[in-house]
């Protein structure tokens, strides 16, 4: 079997158009979507339009998803904001993004389905792999994640608890394949809003028989300044956020 694995769309209809049409060259069986599907970007509607004529699909919620759907922000905070203007810019900007997605997915009909997404499931491939289907790390949609450069210490405390042979994480925009100890930490990268120097959206193939599974890591170009003038065309409150993402300026 074959699993296309797809993580933060954020909303980008273009890149994910560009990423389906990949995936439809390497003959694919499942999907498995990790997370961070709608927000963040200007067509979170289309997206999950498209994802839903899919076949063969899995999902589970990321942090952005929950934030959408529960009123749940991140940083900064009213309590962070005092007398900076520039914090207080970035909160607008936060709180303007999420509630034009949530008015977005609301006016669509899709709120009910994106509030009941699960914060995690498990997957047994045919070798008998024991997968983790998690957005950041184990019984968690948020915080650091899992990152290119996390020392494998700080890896074993996340860890510790999970019993997954393979954990199928998203959330830090990287491309990863990594084993520490016993566990496999496999990241397809971001298909929206990437990480430079990966500005391309990203994504990994699972190739999975009943003596093994292997991993192919594959990146799809687009055109990322079309996005930038959808963007500019909807006065999208997080524009500017987007914008440098799709540059690679991004810090």
């Amino acid at each position: 079997m074959r699993i296309a694995l797809l993580s933060d769309i954020h909303g980008n209809s273009l890149a994910l158009d560009a990423t389906l049409a990949d995936i439809k060259t390497a003959g694919i069986d499942e999907y498995w979507i990790l997370g961070d599907i709608v927000a963040l970007g200007p067509d979170p509607v289309g997206v999950l339009q498209r994802l839903s004529t899919l076949q063969n699909c899995c999902f589970i919620r990321g942090n952005t998803d929950r934030y959408v759907v529960t009123g749940d922000r991140p940083p900064p905070y009213p309590s962070d904001i005092g007398q900076d203007s520039e914090i207080l810019k970035v909160f607008a900007e936060v709180a303007g993004t999420f509630a034009w997605t949530q008015g977005a997915i609301t006016t669509a009909g899709w709120f009910d389905w994106l509030s009941q997404l699960p914060l995690e499931r498990n997957m047994i491939l045919p070798d008998g792999t024991n997968c983790l289907l998690v957005h950041a790390t184990p019984d968690n949609d948020d915080g650091n994640g899992i990152d290119k450069g996390l020392p494998n210490e700080e890896i074993r405390k996340l860890l510790k608890e999970c019993s997954a042979d393979l954990l199928c994480v998203g959330h830090t925009h990287q491309p990863i394949s990594r084993k520490v100890d016993r566990w496999h930490i496999l990241n397809p990268g971001s298909i929206s809003n990437p990480r430079p120097p990966v500005l391309e959206a990203s994504y990994a193939i699972l190739d999975a028989n009943i003596e093994e599974y292997k991993i192919e890591h594959r990146k799809v170009e687009y055109d990322r300044e079309q996005v930038i003038s959808q963007v500019q065309k909807l006065k999208h409150p997080g524009a500017d956020f987007i914008i440098k993402h799709m540059r690679g300026l991004h810090k």
